[in-house]
């Protein structure tokens, strides 16, 4: 199928982008990499009157490192954040993750805005926005809002945006002291949409776990931070213990069923990377240790 009629601007500045959106709000949609816009279009999932291209707004392009904070800017391409090596250094879990963002062709047009305002709750980005406790800056014509990444996405396809605003840039803390990163997913072939994965974020005091954050993707409609994580911080962790965590993780589940997999499939495959995630992270001699 082909998309229907709809006018076309290519905005020229921040600006221009956010006037447009006031002018025509539910009934635009911006451009991007195009990647997600374009099929749903084709598909006529979605049918804009007019889109609006911000691909040339280089102001929102970038990567900078300041006052403990990576701020990235809202369309940078996944491949720029693969290739980064202040995103390699300073925010780890970021540059594992896109390895599994579909094929190089989509790397090579997506952006990272693009994705988490498209908020498919299969998608990797969101997930690791919300392990990394990322701030998500957003603006529209009258005011500039600062969203904490758990908050933004909101369901399928569902996030806090208004539609007269825009993704600028996304905000993520650098970790103090030592920590430690876990990515996985489980997907019927590499590049396809998971059928479970999992972000995650530790920091460490010693041999203990201060802080965990897991964020797992595909089992629910938005990513979600596995609250049975807290039973492993600030103690001594043992695979009874994980066990323990893993199982009680599965009862606060309530996966989705499709054609790709069973609501039970699904609750087993996190339980699963639960416990992958967990033994990894307290094993303190792996290479994934950031000092």
């Amino acid at each position: 199928m082909k998309a229907p009629a709809f006018a076309y601007s290519r905005a020229t500045s921040v600006n221009g982008a956010l006037e447009l959106l006031s002018a025509h709000g539910e009934n635009a949609r911006l451009l991007s990499g195009g990647q997600s816009l374009l099929p749903a279009m084709n598909l006529r999932l979605i049918c804009p009157e007019i889109v609006i291209d911000i691909g040339d707004l280089a102001e929102l392009r970038g990567i900078a490192v300041r006052d403990g904070i990576v701020s990235i800017g809202a369309m940078t391409r996944h491949v720029e954040l693969l290739e980064s090596a202040q995103i390699a250094t300073s925010v780890p879990l970021l540059a594992e993750a896109i390895r599994h963002v579909a094929h190089p062709a989509i790397r090579n047009r997506g952006t990272l805005g693009g994705s988490l305002a498209h908020a498919d709750p299969a998608a990797e980005l969101p997930a690791c926005m919300i392990a990394l406790d990322a701030t998500i800056v957003v603006r529209s014509q009258s005011a500039e809002r600062r969203i904490a990444a758990v908050d933004f996405f909101q369901g399928i396809f569902a996030t806090a945006l208004s539609a007269k605003e825009l993704i600028v840039s996304v905000e993520l803390p650098i970790a103090q002291g030592a920590s430690a990163y876990f990515f996985h997913e489980f997907a019927r072939r590499h590049g396809d949409y998971a059928l479970a994965g999992v972000a995650a974020h530790a920091t460490m005091d010693g041999q203990v776990l201060s802080e965990l954050r897991m964020a797992f993707f595909a089992i629910a409609d938005r990513p979600v931070l596995a609250k049975a994580a807290a039973k492993l911080v600030n103690v001594t962790v043992t695979p009874a213990l994980i066990s323990e965590a893993a199982e009680a993780f599965g009862e606060e589940l309530d996966p989705p069923e499709d054609q790709q997999a069973s609501a039970d499939l699904r609750r087993h495959l996190a339980r699963v990377l639960f416990r992958r995630c967990a033994e990894e992270l307290v094993d303190f001699g792996s290479v994934r240790v950031i000092q």
